[in-house]
């Protein structure tokens, strides 16, 4: 039971790393691509990868799901890969990576409360204090770099869109649990991934995503091949293991690393300074997600006694 909810901490964590890099990838080529065709070239390639790498692995089995089952994992895919990208896409082309990222930092707050609701999962005062430590932490990273809140309606449209997506990522969270308790979750992942680009690629006809393909540059397509790959494909697919072993909020935390990762790299990249209170954020979210994964002490009992 240990190792098992280490690989799902180390797979949520390592999504969150993807995502965050991911997050500068988006907003540099939704300069050059409209919103709705660079998702479906983000989760058309995601899950393209996915069904060919589990047909040349000999998984076929995994492609293997009941009719009964498909509406749900189209409602999951229209959830997370229709209007999550959409909304984030659009958002980020409103709004400044930082401010986003604060307002996508609610999705464990959003979590806890439909987890509470769907599923009655309840949080010990421990995780509570995780939750709002880890929303802290990223407030207090992202404070001395400038949040830019005086804005028009563009900007109060932004903050709007990123809250839907903050929302959809919750509810993904909460809804994909069903899915995960009759399927594999490479299964789960690829359907959700193929089937949302599906229901988004009508949309991004419209828009004009033929016309742009023969415009992208070397760096447009090798951004959007990092975005499809990793921070699709193989992001996606850790961040739905992760829920079959921890609860939508204990995966929902490691979100609020996303922005952090990003500072980090442009650190370690462009020899950006960080200051002291980006290091104390930093330490409150991390924190804040040990509080909320830390198991709880029925939970060590149990692994104890298997032990």
């Amino acid at each position: 039971m240990i190792s098992q909810r280490l690989a799902a901490n180390a797979g949520a964590f390592v999504a969150a790393v993807l995502f965050g890099s991911s997050v500068v990838a988006v907003r540099v080529a939704v300069q050059e691509v409209p919103p709705l065709s660079l998702a479906v070239l983000r989760f058309g390639q995601g899950g393209l990868v996915l069904v060919v790498l589990l047909l040349l692995a000999g998984m076929r089995e995994l492609l293997r799901v009941k009719w009964h089952d498909l509406p749900l994992l189209m409602l999951l895919g229209a959830v997370l890969f229709t209007v999550f990208p959409v909304t984030f896409n659009a958002s980020l082309h409103l709004i400044e990576a930082s401010r986003g990222a604060l307002v996508l930092a609610t999705i464990p707050l959003w979590s806890a409360l439909l987890a509470r609701m769907v599923q009655s999962e309840r949080l010990v005062p421990r995780q509570v204090v995780g939750v709002f430590l880890s929303l802290g932490g990223v407030g207090l990273a992202l404070a001395d770099r400038g949040l830019g809140w005086q804005g028009g309606l563009g900007t109060l449209a932004g903050d709007g869109l990123m809250l839907a997506t903050a929302l959809c990522g919750a509810a993904y969270g909460v809804l994909a649990q069903r899915a995960l308790a009759r399927y594999n979750a490479l299964t789960v992942t690829t359907y959700a991934m193929v089937l949302g680009t599906l229901l988004l690629l009508p949309a991004a006809l419209v828009e004009g995503l033929v016309g742009v393909l023969p415009q992208l540059d070397r760096q447009t397509v090798a951004l959007v091949v990092f975005l499809g790959v990793f921070g699709g494909a193989l992001g996606f697919f850790l961040w739905t293991f992760a829920l079959t072993r921890l609860t939508p909020t204990q995966v929902a935390v490691y979100i609020n690393l996303n922005p952090l990762v990003a500072m980090v790299l442009a650190a370690a990249l462009l020899a950006e300074h960080l200051t002291i209170m980006f290091v104390a954020g930093f330490g409150a979210v991390l924190m804040g997600v040990l509080l909320l994964n830390w198991p709880k002490r029925t939970e060590a009992a149990s692994a104890n006694r298997t032990l």
